[in-house]
């Protein structure tokens, strides 16, 4: 019944007499990324996913230390400075085999001022064939044989207000014996100690980046990670005979985890998802956005012969055979939301697609996001900022990988967009707090939108009528709303209310109530 309703709910034919009570946003900023809080779309309304915008290679991953393989970024803003941290691998496809023995896995560091232009900093850490002159954080070594692979790591700072210094930094790696994943923590983000001597959780495949982070919501952590459906057969190993999915769990220490839940979706077919990258989004932190890697094994056909190196790509396959899926298998990033950590409305189109053909592209390994997203200065010069999403390329072919910045409008995953001739959308009732409302949004020179607040039955309120509004156009990440009779909601705080967003060539990126300004 859980699920038929919120399928009701997304298309707006739950009859009101089912609506759930009226949600308290308070001042927080809503976007449309999943649709809990819609209530109807009409006219030609409907909501759009956007893709991020290709930019420039960051980081080429091409030192000795390095290669083809690397991958699996940890990435987030440190106060005036961004950290990076990644597996470093290096996969050599020749004669029907798949070389990964050049050097072991490694965790390496980069860092940036800004988070477009990234440097590798000397360490002085890790020695690597004699020289300690490189950004190795971790290797295989660094803790003995408890740790056999920092090359799946995940690594966060810990937002946790009773979080002690020396464990500010933490890391989540995949150990192999024992089987599990190891909590590491860092009083710096460099020099690293095993926070717990057995595996935090040990039911999974983890083959893939699995990871953790302090959720505020919760005042908890939450951890997601990679498991196949078939199931685990005993503490070592996984029967891979189900599809790769996601798992999650709640935990108040990083150690002692609640019962495991399987993610589910609200309308979303059972996929191969290689990734999560889910974390709260830090303009909505409420909101828990995931960045999963779909994987499709389409074999050999007139179309895959077509993209890029396709000597490669048979000598790929060459390496996996007898299933080929290293030639022929693709992969490209997917877009997810959720409100509760367990339920993800995951948009089926692909949010992040393999792009033109060229060399690096169209293969098993390319658009892996990394994880999350940070928040960088516009493109434009006097523009607003930008969020920056990075992603993989060139894996597994050449000398090394790529990691190339993408970037999209602040809130813009998800737009209500509606054509010249006009379409709307209307909230399920909510309660809010502050005193204006202000809204993401942008139009055509002949476009606008207009705001009515209704009550909670839909009738529109003295002063706030569609009639009262005047037309917002231009293009704002954050601009006032008025009516006839000005800006200020103060009367109707704290009251259930609904809003009736009427658009005419424009998009909506987001809403939120807010203190005067």
């Amino acid at each position: 019944m859980k699920r038929a309703s919120l399928l009701l709910l997304s298309s707006g034919l739950l009859p009101l007499s089912l609506i759930a009570q009226p949600v308290d946003i308070g001042t927080r900023r809503e976007l449309f990324v999943e649709d809990s809080l819609i209530e109807s779309i009409s006219g030609g309304a409907r909501l759009r996913l956007h893709e991020p915008t290709p930019r420039e290679i960051v980081i080429e991953h091409d030192a000795p230390w390095e290669g083809t393989g690397s991958g699996y970024h940890s990435l987030f803003q440190d106060g005036d400075l961004y950290r990076m941290y990644y597996k470093a691998w290096h996969i050599e496809v020749k004669d029907g085999r798949a070389n990964t023995q050049s050097h072991p896995l490694f965790c390496c560091y980069a860092e940036s001022d800004d988070g477009i232009h990234w440097r590798k900093p000397e360490l002085g850490l890790v020695e690597f064939e004699g020289s300690k002159a490189n950004n190795i954080v971790l290797a295989p070594e660094s803790f003995g044989e408890v740790m056999s692979d920092p090359g799946h790591p995940a690594v966060f700072k810990d937002e946790n207000p009773s979080c002690p210094p020396e464990a500010r930094y933490k890391a989540i790696i995949r150990a192999e014996k024992p089987h599990g994943l190891l909590l590491f923590q860092s009083p710096d983000g460099f020099r690293w100690s095993l926070a717990h001597p057995e595996p935090v959780i040990d039911e999974g495949a983890f083959d893939s980046q699995n990871l953790a982070f302090y959720d505020p919501n919760l005042d908890a952590y939450r951890a997601y990670w990679r498991i196949f459906t078939g199931g685990r057969t005993d503490a070592e190993a996984w029967k891979p005979d189900g599809i790769r999915a996601i798992r999650t769990a709640v935990s108040k220490d990083l150690v002692n985890w609640e019962p495991h839940r399987d993610l589910a979706y609200v309308d979303s077919p059972d996929e191969q998802l290689y990734t999560n990258g889910v974390k709260p989004y830090h303009r909505a932190p409420h909101l828990l956005l995931g960045f999963p890697v779909r994987y499709v094994e389409r074999g050999w056909s007139e179309s895959m012969r077509a993209l890029p190196e396709i000597e490669h790509r048979e000598e790929r396959a060459k390496a996996s055979k007898p299933s080929e899926r290293y030639g022929t298998a693709l992969t490209e990033g997917l877009f997810m939301a959720s409100r509760d950590g367990v339920l993800f409305k995951r948009w089926n189109e692909t949010f992040l697609r393999p792009g033109p053909e060229r060399e690096g592209t169209w293969n098993y390994g390319h658009q892996y996001p990394a994880w999350h997203l940070v928040e960088t200065k516009g493109t434009l010069e006097g523009g607003p900022n930008e969020l920056s999403l990075y992603a993989t390329e060139s894996y597994w072919t050449g000398r090394s990988s790529l990691l190339r910045r993408h970037t999209l409008r602040l809130d813009g995953f998800v737009s209500v967009s509606a054509p010249l001739s006009g379409g709307e959308l209307v909230t399920k009732p909510i309660i809010f707090s502050g005193k204006e409302l202000a809204l993401n949004f942008a139009s055509s020179a002949a476009g606008d939108i207009r705001v009515e607040i209704q009550d909670e039955k839909g009738t529109p309120l003295p002063g706030f009528a569609l009639a009262d509004c005047p037309p917002l156009f231009g293009d704002s990440v954050e601009r006032k709303v008025s009516w006839e009779g000005g800006a200020d909601l103060s009367a109707l705080a704290g009251k259930a209310v609904r809003l009736r967003f009427v658009l005419r060539d424009a998009n909506l990126y987001a809403y939120r109530f807010r203190e005067a300004d």
